[in-house]
């Protein structure tokens, strides 16, 4: 009888102080990094395409002008293209050198956070992003060559980036949520960012209008100042069984070797592989996408000033929230897969309306239409994390945050290097190229649902089979 009143091991055990109910949030952290980082991504490109601009002899009306290109030429006008071209390779080799930067670093201390505590991990990349935003700030007082972003993105890049802060985050949010809430906590999270995002985007195109580039880098630096002292001496240490761990070792890394190739369970291996494979198509396509929005509105024939660049910015955020709103509804019906399944109809969608968009209305259709586009990553997280044991969800998430990073190289690589390559036959082509690319996660993702409910359905004993009473 004892044996049969055993339960089934169905999840690893929690570790005796690792919750605590009393614990500080680690969201405020995190929206305080994406209102730096939401300040600078569109700040800095069109602020390249200003200097850029204004070096090859281009007069940039749009920084000027509410709507319009300035005259009715500008489709054709080989040095608009010209700098359009040389503003993405650019973005392209900064984003290459804070990827190479990030590479090891991410592992290594994500890793490390398992024995030491999430603090360390958060105060490193935080006050890596303050010291980025104090260098584009002397860039700009000087008027350095813009070569100085490159350096600048590659410190912050030494010290974790920002794909260290979200590794961080969402370990601190595995540590202290119970397995049937946590893909709502991590959608939670992710719904941080789309609200940071949002008032960076907004606030940031508004005062980049009235006061130029130089006020709103200031509040991205006081932004990421304020995050890394409130890691630093407000945020309670997630982990309670901390142990003295060297931080330069392999053994970091073979944690993460571990995660893939000896896992708890033989069935986790392969599903790590493949959720791990749909996480890097989708966030790929978010970021290659992310990367051109500014670029693609800027050029004929959108042609958006810095105020309408603003309020895209701030609808392709607001994707956040009403995915997170759509998350919560649609669990009530559904299981989490095909929840992700509709967020991802939702994204091909937008992204198919984006690459024929040719006016204001349309593009803004496009946004529109993605509102459920970022429900998919944090269930793919969520399941990840349900994959592994409570004593490695720094490891977990230090190796998605690779993939993450990785995700920033192929993504920047191939649609920086796409843009310029197509302008001449269709501008919008980068987003249909995502659109298709999209389709391979939709597949990954269904499949290993309907997998998962026919070895569930196979578990039940065959009622004919069970002994009967005379």
């Amino acid at each position: 009888m004892a044996a049969m009143a055993a339960p089934p091991p169905s999840e690893p055990p929690v570790p005796p102080g690792r919750r605590s109910p009393s614990l500080l949030s680690v969201e405020p952290l995190l929206f305080l990094t994406t209102v730096s980082l939401g300040l600078q991504g569109p700040l800095a490109t069109q602020y390249l395409w200003d200097r850029l601009g204004a070096e090859h002899g281009y007069s940039n009306r749009n920084s000027t002008e509410s709507t319009g290109c300035g005259d009715g030429n500008a489709t054709a006008d080989p040095l608009r293209q010209q700098v359009e071209a040389l503003v993405s390779h650019w973005n392209l080799y900064i984003n290459l050198g804070g990827f190479f930067a990030s590479l090891f670093s991410v592992t290594l201390l994500g890793t490390w956070s398992d024995s030491v505590g999430r603090r360390p991990a958060l105060i490193l990349p935080t006050a890596g992003m303050a010291l980025q935003t104090a260098i584009y700030l002397l860039v700009m007082y000087q008027e350095l060559h813009v070569a100085f972003f490159l350096l600048g993105r590659i410190v912050s890049g030494l010290t974790g980036d920002y794909s260290l802060i979200l590794a961080g985050c969402f370990s601190y949010v595995a540590d202290t949520s119970e397995r049937r809430v946590r893909t709502f906590r991590v959608a939670v999270l992710e719904a941080c960012l789309g609200t940071a995002g949002m008032v960076a985007s907004i606030g940031g195109g508004q005062w980049r209008k009235a006061q130029g580039y130089i006020n709103p880098f200031w509040l991205a630096f006081a932004s990421s100042l304020a995050a890394t002292l409130y890691a630093a001496f407000l945020l309670r240490e997630s982990v309670k069984q901390k142990k003295a761990t060297k931080l330069f070792t392999l053994s970091h890394y073979k944690a993460v070797y571990r995660l893939y190739t000896a896992p708890e369970q033989p069935s986790s291996r392969w599903k790590l592989a493949l959720y791990s494979l749909a996480f890097f198509l989708i966030v790929t396509v978010h970021f290659g996408a992310k990367d051109l929005y500014v670029l693609y509105e800027l050029g004929f024939p959108l042609c958006w000033a810095s105020d309408l660049i603003g309020y895209g910015s701030a609808a392709s955020y607001l994707a956040y929230l009403s995915s997170l709103a759509g998350l919560r509804l649609l669990q009530l019906c559904l299981e989490d897969t095909w929840v992700a399944e509709i967020g991802l109809i939702s994204n091909i969608a937008g992204l198919v309306v984006i690459s024929l968009a040719t006016t204001t209305p349309l593009m803004f259709t496009g946004y529109g239409i993605l509102f459920l586009s970022m429900a998919p990553t944090p269930v793919i997280r969520s399941k990840l994390s349900k994959l592994v044991s409570e004593t490695e969800q720094g490891a977990l998430f230090a190796s998605v945050a690779c993939v993450q990073g990785l995700c920033s190289l192929v993504a920047t690589g191939v649609f920086n290097s796409l843009y310029p390559a197509t302008l001449h036959f269709m501008r919008g082509f980068p987003f249909l190229f995502g659109a298709i690319i999209l389709l391979i996660p939709a597949a990954i993702l269904g499949w290993i649902q309907i997998w998962d409910s026919k070895h569930d359905y196979n578990q039940f004993p065959d009622p004919s089979l069970s002994p009967t009473k005379d």
